[in-house]
């Protein structure tokens, strides 16, 4: 059992890539505003850092994507899970809690298993998207599981798993929260320009597959609507890469990295163009009609239809049970038809009000039980988890 002491508990806390670090700092800090003696350790990044944590290794160890990036790096991820395991049989907390990043946290709930502390994972793996029957790998893995989307927690319960809606962290992000008239000023734009946000991604290896494509659909739309101004929100670390990709364009982009500049892009914007994923959530937050678009190789874009359960792609209309918005995928992903789309995403009001009315139904499920900020759901199930165990 653990050494620390009821008044101040000691949380192992692990996240592996930047959304997590995010969420791991604003349950940190949620936490401790309940419990204010709460101590910290494990991996994280600056967010973290910042609510206390000093990281037994750097995050960015563990952030890495895709089967060929991976298998170099087997060997040491391999040495940083013994690291990890080392360390939390060392300090013998009163509770684990790791964030995401299933590929290395699943491995480090299994190892420490036979240790007696209590174990909670905060974002479900998506296996009721595909591979369903991987599902069966995950009892004993965790004492709870805390999710952010609604339909998880029946998803996970069915299979005998302890599951807990928390709520989407969306909902705290603050994308809902810009200025349209600080941007248009800050960038020198007119009153009556039409802003076109772009999202092609978080990564550097997958913002090449779109940026072409958006490039050609300006010039499609040169003629027909020559006062649209594209807005690309990306991180400093896509940036070059973007701004590299986006020197032939047509129409010289905004590259927008600040944060806050980013939410005040989604505030003056009339439409949107983006991958699926969170990107739509954050979109629908700031109310900015939008198509999702995506191109992969063939051969892949063909096994993930054989393998993908569920009937769409974007997470909006997953969560409405509809097609919310247009979802303009492999052979659709193409320069006319994302060129049509945008004109009707900004001419069209009707059904640009249409999906603005779906966006606020579909976010209201995303609040935390009881109209809770996130959060303080994942904190609360901390707590009590915590109680349960008499720690």
């Amino acid at each position: 059992m653990a050494a620390s002491s009821v008044s101040s508990p000691l949380i192992w806390i692990l996240a592996g890539e930047a959304s997590g670090d995010v969420l791991g700092a604003r349950l940190m800090q949620a936490l401790r505003a309940r419990v204010p003696a709460i101590r910290f350790a494990g991996v994280g990044g600056a967010r973290m850092a910042q609510q206390g944590l000093d990281s037994l290794f750097p995050m960015r160890d563990l952030a890495v994507m895709g089967l060929v990036e991976i298998l170099p790096r087997l060997r040491h991820l391999s040495r940083r899970l013994d690291q990890a395991v080392a360390d939390v049989k060392a300090r013998k907390p009163d509770l684990v809690i790791t964030i995401d990043s299933p590929g290395f946290a699943l491995r480090l709930l299994k190892k420490i298993g036979g240790l007696g502390v209590p174990r909670i994972h905060y974002v479900a793996p998506q296996v009721w998207a595909w591979r369903q029957k991987r599902v069966r790998e995950f009892p004993g893995l965790w004492d709870e599981l805390l999710c952010l989307l609604p339909f998880e927690e029946d998803f996970f319960s069915r299979h005998g798993l302890k599951t807990r809606f928390v709520g989407h962290p969306v909902i705290q992000s603050g994308a809902r929260d810009g200025n349209a008239a600080r941007f248009r000023a800050r960038h020198g734009l007119a009153d009556d320009a039409r802003i076109l946000v772009l999202m092609p991604g978080s990564r550097r290896s997958e913002v090449p597959r779109l940026l072409p494509v958006f490039g050609q659909m300006l010039a499609r739309l040169a003629t027909a609507m020559p006062d649209v101004v594209p807005v690309v929100p990306v991180s400093n670390v896509v940036a070059p890469t973007v701004e590299r990709a986006t020197r032939n364009w047509p129409v010289s982009p905004i590259v927008v990295t600040d944060l806050a500049d980013k939410h005040d892009a989604f505030a003056a914007a009339g439409a949107a163009l983006t991958k699926s994923g969170t990107s739509t959530l954050e979109l629908a937050l700031a109310g900015v009609p939008m198509a999702v678009t995506y191109r992969v190789n063939p051969v892949t874009a063909f096994l993930a239809r054989r393998l993908i359960r569920v009937p769409f792609v974007a997470m909006v209309n997953l969560l409405a049970g509809r097609a919310v918005v247009p979802e303009l995928l492999q052979e659709n992903c193409r320069p006319d038809v994302l060129a049509r789309a945008v004109q009707t995403l900004f001419e069209d009001t009707a059904a640009a009000q249409g999906q603005k009315e779906a966006f606020a139904q579909v976010l209201r499920g995303l609040e935390g039980p009881g109209g809770m900020l996130p959060a303080d759901a994942a904190a609360q199930a901390v707590l009590d988890l915590l109680a349960r165990t008499g720690a």
